[in-house]
Parts: structure tokens; sequence; C-alpha cells
């Protein structure tokens, strides 16, 4: 992957917003923090800032999504950096879910046994309809972790992490999906190993 395994990442998946709360699959629409993610992305900043001292010197980038928008504002404003002096990039934008997108996985195993059961088998490798694959995303993500040449604070999403988790420390296919991605939190990418700060 180059340059990626040369630098740390700090992963912030973005704070909450009110389709979290419904655990409905948000993928790629556009849903903003509610409340609780606000706060989340100040205390985001502040666990940041006590893990490098030197936050100002750490390149950020973030998806282009409303809520990792949000969440990266909200970061560097706790940490009395200019809000939006970051870099978006497209290809940090969440795994899609298709048609899926907008209903809970009770919904989704109502409506379509068959495909959900096809997913819970192999959610590596399973593509939606109209969606993306675990696979799929990891080949959109690594080339933007590649170009990486310093340390970094990304804001992305809870599938962004996962993939990272795979192609970076070495985490199953089968596993990487299934891994809890904390929003709050700062995950701490370096050298092949991962952790939570």
């Amino acid at each position: 992957m180059g340059a990626g395994r040369d630098v740390t990442i700090y992963f912030i998946r973005h704070g909450e917003t009110d389709w979290n709360r419904e655990g409905r699959l948000q993928g790629q629409r556009d849903v903003r923090l509610n409340a609780i993610g606000r706060v989340q992305a100040k205390e985001a900043g502040e666990r940041l800032h006590r893990l490098v001292m030197r936050s100002d010197e750490l390149d950020y980038v973030a998806s282009p999504l409303e809520r990792t928008r949000q969440t990266m504002e909200g970061l560097r404003a706790a940490i009395d950096l200019d809000p939006v002096a970051y870099r978006h990039d497209e290809r940090l934008k969440e795994l899609s879910f298709g048609a899926w997108e907008g209903l809970t996985w009770k919904e989704i195993r109502a409506r379509h046994p068959k495909a959900a059961a096809a997913r819970e088998r192999d959610r590596w490798g399973y593509v939606p309809d109209g969606g993306e694959s675990y696979a799929m995303l990891a080949e959109r993500v690594a080339p933007a972790i590649a170009e990486l040449r310093r340390d970094t604070a990304v804001v992305s999403h809870g599938g962004v992490a996962r993939v990272l988790l795979a192609v970076l420390c070495g985490v199953s296919r089968a596993e990487a999906p299934r891994l809890d991605i904390w929003q709050g939190r700062v995950l701490v990418i370096e050298g092949g190993r991962f952790g939570w700060a």
C-alpha cells in the first residue's frame, strides 16, 4: 500500500446521527450529526490533542459527507485549529449500501431475506443491489491511504475503518466487517498494529 504503512493514522469515525440511533444504514446518504454526535466530535478532538501535543502539525483529511465534515470541524475547533482548514477526499466516503440505505437490518431481513442471508455468509464480498462490497471499498480507499505522506487525522466512516484494519493491520476479511468502530474515540493505526485511544 505504500506511504500509508509508513505514517501514523489517527482515525475518527463521525459522531452519532439520528439514523445511527435508529439503526438505519446511512451509507452514502448525507445525514447530519445529532446533539450527541456534536459532543463526540469535540471529545475526539480533545483525545487527539492528548495523543499528539503538536496536533497542528498533522495532516487532516475527511470524507466529504456532511456527518464527517461536521465531525472534523467540531474536532478541529475543540483544539483551536481553523475548523475548515482540512482536505476532503471522495474516496473516503462510506460503503454504499445501495437500495438498502435508510433501512434497518430488521427491515432488510424482512423485505430481502435471501439477500440478507447471502450477505451474512460473505460480508466482505457481498454487493447489495446498487451498492458496494467491502472488497470494492478497499479498492477505492487503498489509493487514498497510500498517498499519505505524514501522520494524518482521518475522519471517515465505520466501513472505511474496517477496510483499513484489513488492509493495513492484517485483520481477516471474515472478521473485519464485524468489528465495532466507536464514535467519539480515536483509532490509532501504526506499523501494522491498531488500538483505541
